[in-house]
């Protein structure tokens, strides 16, 4: 593979997640590697498989639209898979644009989340970094080696497997947003870095990280069991900060029928008069 082939090596990944009979093809028992060939995802794609073979070699870094959207239904891709497909190749070498700065929270919206007083609400950047957050927000992710950013606190803090009710699923959507911010940027040098650390520290990231799975959940539920106040059973929904595009407000609120109300009011008394929201400093990635 060539270096910087982010659109070779997707396709490369997703070819090997699947089975031919997923694809509809017959099953002759003689396969010696995973997944689909090459030869077979041109066939289904309608094009010849030198080009097939080229694009994932990178040699070829320039197909059209109707050759991305063949790949894309060759290869059972859904929307979001598609339209990471479609920006990875829009950064070729010839089309590649200046790396985006890193978006800032305003104080405004960090004093806004403030007043939220029964709800944890943080602000993430792509990178998953905590970059705001209000009182039950910190109170929540505290004591954390890694809390002010996710993606580490998944992969490298000892107690992430406990903390997480469901460790499992947590990671793949952690590995799956990151990849999916890689399509806005994938060489952003920010991004690099941190699939480079986790990838050589974290065995089960690497892994997860080579199935190329896209995927950004705005909303779901999850179970934290938190040091302080036992089980917290939440709901949570993801906000775009229109203002600053990159960040994300995550608002968490109790499932109903459960006692989460009453450990995060036991919480938020536990932890009250400590420092008000912030937005860490971060040095710039040169």
């Amino acid at each position: 593979m060539r270096a910087n082939n982010h659109l070779g090596e997707f396709l490369r990944a997703r070819r090997t997640q699947l089975t031919p009979r997923s694809v509809g093809l017959p099953v002759d028992g003689r396969r010696r590697v995973p997944g689909l060939r090459r030869e077979e995802v041109a066939d289904l794609a309608g094009l010849s498989t030198d080009y097939y073979t080229r694009l994932e070699q990178g040699r070829e870094r320039h197909p059209s639209r109707s050759v991305l959207d063949a790949l894309a239904r060759a290869l059972l891709f859904d929307e979001e898979a598609l339209r990471y497909l479609r920006s990875v190749a829009d950064h070729s070498p010839r089309r590649r644009r200046k790396h985006a700065e890193r978006p800032r929270v305003d104080p405004e919206l960090l004093a806004l989340l403030e007043l939220w007083t029964s709800t944890p609400a943080i602000v993430l950047d792509s990178l998953t970094n905590v970059v705001g957050a209000n009182q039950l927000g910190r109170a929540v992710y505290e004591g954390h080696e890694h809390g002010d950013c996710l993606a580490r606190m998944v992969f490298l803090d000892e107690d992430a497997r406990s903390f997480y009710g469901d460790w499992t699923s947590v990671a793949h959507a952690t590995v799956a947003s990151l990849r999916a911010a890689g399509g806005a940027d994938p060489d952003d040098p920010g991004l690099i870095a941190l699939v480079g650390e986790l990838s050589l520290r974290s065995d089960e990231f690497r892994t997860m990280w080579g199935q190329a799975r896209v995927h950004v959940k705005t909303r779901g539920s999850t179970l934290l069991r938190h040091p302080l106040v036992g089980d917290l059973h939440l709901n949570y929904e993801s906000l775009t900060v229109n203002a600053a595009p990159g960040l994300t407000i995550k608002v968490f609120h109790p499932v109903p029928d459960t006692r989460t109300a009453d450990a995060l009011a036991l919480l938020g008394s536990l932890t009250a008069g400590r420092s008000t929201a912030h937005a860490p400093e971060r040095a710039p990635v040169e």
